[in-house]
């Protein structure tokens, strides 16, 4: 392959569209190539925003706002890296020869709960939860009575688990639509699915170049809230239920097809393995590969885009821990004990402009040659010297 300079009229251009903490890294992997950078999000000063070439703030709702700045920075991959977009303007895109990563069906399959359910469940055969979708209270209720108690309910549309909740009995129901109402995105229509009794949840990040599909080692996590506050690498898992993990990611993403890496989450009851969802880009969960591999997942996701080869070395054991913010700030201050930066740490501050109750603004990874369990164990006691200012 052939690389450019950045800011050339032949030059090689990568654009988010969503330029988070994630977003971020994968700037920063892609500039390391000489790729040139641009950072597309609904605010100003997004964390990949700060380190991109260029950077735009739109409506990211917005048909013609996402057209407009695709047209004039013509650039040759776009990278959705957010479900809160106007899925229009992909397909549009796509049709005027731009290339939408892994592609613009695939993103609309994945942003929206429900075709991406019927597309593993119905046209895939992958074994999921029961679910049933309701657009109104009245149906909720039925479908919980149907489905059985606990159950979970999400908006077919959200972010990083905004608007998920947990009905244990009736009772919980009413809170449980009020919260899905109120998450960002499109709360018009609920999902309620079958609470699996499941051991544990994986996500089995999963890169595709074209050619090849390489898998990362199965990462565990704990989920707070509907998003992820610890995760380890790798899970310590059976070899059959491993072997089905990646049989079962492989078939998800041949069928979404396309370039990239997908963040695919899995239910795992023995050596069961029940399909969760999957997204067409870097996992937040997928953080700790910053510390275990020598091709983090962002790397592996440039790597993919660009048809690159994608081996990597594992260094062994590690763990994150996020950081989320307890109070609301137009000012952030993150106070880290000094102790926190060890050996085996890797310390990131995203640097977002603003901070809300519950925002994730940091994470800690941590290493260890052998152990998820100690690397684990490290994340949280670094975790805990993090506090607002």
């Amino acid at each position: 392959m052939k690389f450019t300079a950045p800011l050339k009229s032949d030059s090689i251009k990568i654009m988010l569209l969503g330029s988070g903490e994630l977003g971020k890294e994968v700037i920063i992997e892609a500039q390391r190539l000489g790729i040139e950078t641009v950072a597309v999000d609904s605010y100003n000063n997004a964390p990949a925003q700060l380190v991109a070439n260029k950077s735009y703030t739109i409506n990211m709702k917005n048909e013609n706002e996402i057209l407009d700045v695709i047209r004039r920075e013509k650039p040759t991959y776009i990278l959705p890296e957010v479900e809160a977009i106007n899925i229009k303007a992909l397909f549009t895109a796509e049709s005027e020869g731009f290339h939408v990563i892994p592609n613009a069906d695939a993103v609309n399959k994945t942003m929206n709960r429900k075709n991406i359910r019927e597309f593993a469940a119905v046209e895939l055969g992958l074994q999921t939860s029961k679910y049933e979708f309701v657009t109104t209270f009245e149906a909720l209720e039925k479908a919980a009575l149907n489905i059985g108690f606990p159950c979970v309910i999400k908006p077919v549309m959200s972010s990083s688990g905004h608007g998920q909740s947990i009905a244990k009995t009736a009772a919980d129901l009413p809170k449980s639509w009020e919260l899905a109402k109120e998450a960002r995105g499109d709360a018009s229509e609920l999902i309620v699915e079958e609470f699996i009794t499941f051991d544990y949840e994986i996500t089995m990040l999963t890169a595709r170049n074209g050619k090849d599909t390489v898998f990362c080692e199965p990462i565990g996590h704990i989920q707070q809230d509907g998003d992820y506050i610890f995760s380890w690498q790798p899970m310590n898992m059976s070899e059959v239920a491993k072997e089905k993990s990646q049989e079962l990611a492989k078939k998800i993403t041949d069928g979404l097809g396309g370039r990239g890496i997908f963040g695919v989450e899995l239910f795992v009851k023995g050596d069961e393995v029940y399909f969760s969802e999957v997204s067409p880009r870097p996992h937040d969960t997928g953080m700790v590969t910053m510390i275990t591999q020598s091709q983090s997942e962002f790397a592996l996701h440039v790597r993919a885009v660009l048809g690159l080869p994608l081996e990597y070395i594992d260094y062994g054991c590690g763990a994150s821990a996020a950081f989320k913010a307890k109070g609301d700030s137009f000012t952030p201050v993150i106070d880290i004990f000094d102790s926190s930066f060890t050996k085996e740490s890797i310390i990131r501050v995203f640097g977002k402009p603003q901070s809300h109750v519950g925002r994730r603004m940091a994470v800690a990874l941590t290493f260890d040659k052998d152990s998820s369990d100690r690397a684990l164990q490290k994340a949280k006691e670094i975790i805990g010297n993090f506090k607002d200012n």
